[in-house]
This record gives C-alpha cells, structure tokens and sequence, in this order.
C-alpha cells in the first residue's frame, strides 16, 4: 500500500475487510491510521474470515489502538502474523492483548518491537503464555523490559510448549536475568531461537548461558551481539560448544573477546560438530587469533560460515586461513572484510582458491589489497576455480592493471 494513508481511507479499506473473501496478506506499514484507524481494522477482523497477515509497523495506534485489535483477537480465527512495531503501545497495550492470548488459538507471529513495553507488560504476556498453545514467534526487541524472570519462570516450568523464537534484544537485561533464562533453558523442551543483542550481558552472565547450553537440547540459535562478554566469556561458552548437540549458529560480534577468545572458540571447533555458523567480527582479534580459528577449520568438518569482519588478523592471519582452506571442504563463506589485509594475503588466498572446492562466498572489502593480490585473485578464478560464486574487493586500493585483469 502506498504511504501516508490516513483514517478515512482505512475506514473504506476495513469496510471492504468486513465482506473480502479472498484478501490473506494486507501491509499498511509507515502511514498514519492512527488510533483510529486501527480500531477500524478491529472491527473488520471480527468478521474477516480470510485476513492471514496484518503489518501495522509505525501507524501511531498507541494503547487503544492496541486495545481494539486484542478485542478483534478474541474471536478472530485466521490471523496467524501480526505486526504492530513502533506503534508506542506501551504496557496497557501489551496487557490488552496479552488477555487476547490467552484465548486466542490461531496467531503464531506478534511482533512487538519498539513500543515502550515495560516489566508490567512483559508479565502479562508471560501470565498468557501460560494458556497460549499457538503463539510461537514473539519479538520484543526495544523495549524497556528488564524483568527477573518473568518469561524464563513460564518456560523453566513448561507451562508454555510452543513459543520457539523468543527476542528480547535491545532491553536492559544484566546477567541476574540471564540466570532465570538459563535455568529455563535447562529444562525447556521447546525454543530454538534466543536473540539477547545489545543488553548488559557479562562474562558472568555468558557462564551462566554456557551452563544451560551444556545441557539444553533443542536450542539452535543463540545471538549474543553487542554484550560485554570478553575473553572469559568466550571460554565459557567454547566449553559448551564442546558437549552441544544442536546449537548451529553462534553469534558474538562486538563483545571485547581479544585473541583469549578466539582461540577458546577455535579450541571448541575442533570438537563440536553441529555448529555451521560463527560470526565474530568488531571484536579486536588479532593475527594470532586468525591463527587459532585457522587452525581449527583444518579438522572441523561442519561450519559453512565464518564472520570475521572488522578485525586486525592482516596478512598472517590470512595466511593461515588459506592453508586451512587448502583442506578444509565445509566452509562456504568465509568474511574478512576490514581486516588490515595486504598483497600478501591476497596470494595466499589465490593459492587457496586453486584447489578450494567449497567456498561459495569470500568478501576482501576494506582492505590493503594492491594490484598484484588482484591480479592474483583474478587469473585463479578464470583459470583454476569453479566454485567461488562471489568475491568482492570494494574500498581496496587496487590500481588500473589490478582492475582489468579483476
């Protein structure tokens, strides 16, 4: 739908919803439908049959906005993706639908990012995960939640058993949360997908987590992003990685993990067997940490990415990497943008690509890279490798003869 549609138009629009019987998929995002508006759409669910997915991201409905579809909710019966991000909803909205929740059999998707939600909403909507058998996507990233466990209590009991992705990244959640969560996690049979990005998570707090995913059995994704984790932090959670069986994506940029960390990670590496993503970059990891996690790729045989950007590992570093590329037949993108790399690591990497089968994606941005590395770089793709699907080399200083032959 085109932008800046106003009330009288959603009025028209909700009125057409009332009798539609073929409309599944309806996008009203950035426009201003207001309160209004939104309790307009509410009344048009009550008697839409067909209406599967509804994004109302920044409409300005606010709480009674909020109010008027949660009422929708309760007798609604198709709607199963709702999504009411920065919408200043705040805690009277989440309770609103909260109670929606707690009959509503059909929504699996609400997603309630940026909307001034607060400890009273967050413990409205884990009193309503206790009844909830469908809901099993919720978001609430940006908000002010910095509950003690008020979700974590619902899922360590097992009240709740379908909710798979939880997001509470961007709240001022410290390491006290962490240990509710993860004493859920221990129990907890049923959610894969935990986004903590950008909280005031600790090494302390990464021990605690580490504790939990020693023994949880069904958690896949664990994005850690922008904490304070560290290097000690980073052990911890490589000795989980030594004992999980499911966990496959491990995200950790920006966490201050030093080389300490690397090569705790790389140590890991060489035992897990079900981890295929690790994404590392903006964490100060030098040559000698390239050198660990190079290592490592030399016997694992299960991570297909490894996220290495905005670092400082530089030729040596890359170096090692191509040697281990040389054998390693898992890895298939492999991101090195920003790290201090020369004409040197460029060859290396060129000898690497001759007889490399695996790799798809190798991205060379920001670098030192001249015209020899390119030049290198070049002749080994039109000459020697078939499977590198996409290199880049943007914001290098590569000259003209670098440029032709690249």
């Amino acid at each position: 739908m085109s932008q800046n549609i106003k009330y009288d138009k959603v009025l028209a629009l909700a009125e057409a919803l009332k009798s539609n019987l073929t409309l599944t998929f309806l996008e009203l995002e950035d426009n201003s439908i207001g309160s209004d508006g939104a309790q307009a759409l509410g009344e048009a669910l009550k008697t839409n049959s067909t209406l599967a997915a509804l994004y109302l991201y920044n409409n300005s409905i606010g709480d009674n906005g909020a109010q008027a579809l949660a009422e929708a909710l309760k007798t609604n019966s198709t709607l199963t993706t709702l999504n009411l991000q920065s919408n200043k909803i705040g805690d009277n909205g989440a309770q609103a639908l909260a109670d929606a929740l707690k009959t509503n059999s059909t929504l699996t998707i609400l997603n309630l990012q940026d909307n001034s939600i607060g400890d009273n909403g967050a413990q409205a909507l884990a009193d309503a995960l206790k009844a909830n058998t469908a809901l099993t996507t919720l978001d609430l990233q940006n908000n002010m939640i910095g509950f003690e466990g008020t979700l974590a209590s619902i899922l360590v009991r097992k009240i709740n058993s379908t909710l798979i992705t939880l997001n509470l990244s961007g709240n001022p959640i410290k390491d006290s949360t962490v240990l509710a969560l993860s004493e859920a996690f221990q129990t907890n049979s049923n959610l894969t997908t935990l986004n903590l990005v950008h909280n005031s998570i600790s090494e302390n707090g990464a021990q605690v987590l580490s504790e939990a995913v020693k023994t949880n059995s069904t958690l896949h994704t664990l994005n850690l992003d922008h904490n304070l984790i560290r290097g000690n932090g980073a052990q911890a959670l490589s000795e989980a990685l030594k004992t999980s069986s499911t966990l496959t994506t491990l995200e950790l940029w920006s966490n201050k993990l030093g080389d300490k960390g690397a090569r705790a990670l790389a140590d890991a590496l060489k035992i897990n067997s079900t981890l295929t993503t690790l994404e590392l970059w903006s964490n100060s990891i030098s040559e000698y940490g390239g050198l660990a996690l190079a290592e490592a790729l030399k016997s694992n045989s299960t991570l297909a990415t490894l996220e290495l950007r905005l670092n400082f590992i530089g030729d040596r570093g890359a170096q090692a990497l191509s040697e281990a590329l040389k054998s390693n037949s898992t890895l298939t993108t492999l991101e090195l943008r920003s790290n201090s790399i020369g004409d040197n690591g460029a060859l290396a990497l060129s000898e690497a690509l001759k007889t490399n089968s695996s790799l798809t994606t190798l991205n060379l941005d920001s670098n030192s890279i001249k015209d020899d590395g390119a030049q290198a770089l070049s002749e080994v793709l039109n000459e020697a490798n078939w499977t590198l699907i996409t290199l880049t080399l943007e914001n290098n200083p590569i000259g003209d003869n670098g440029a032709q032959e690249d």
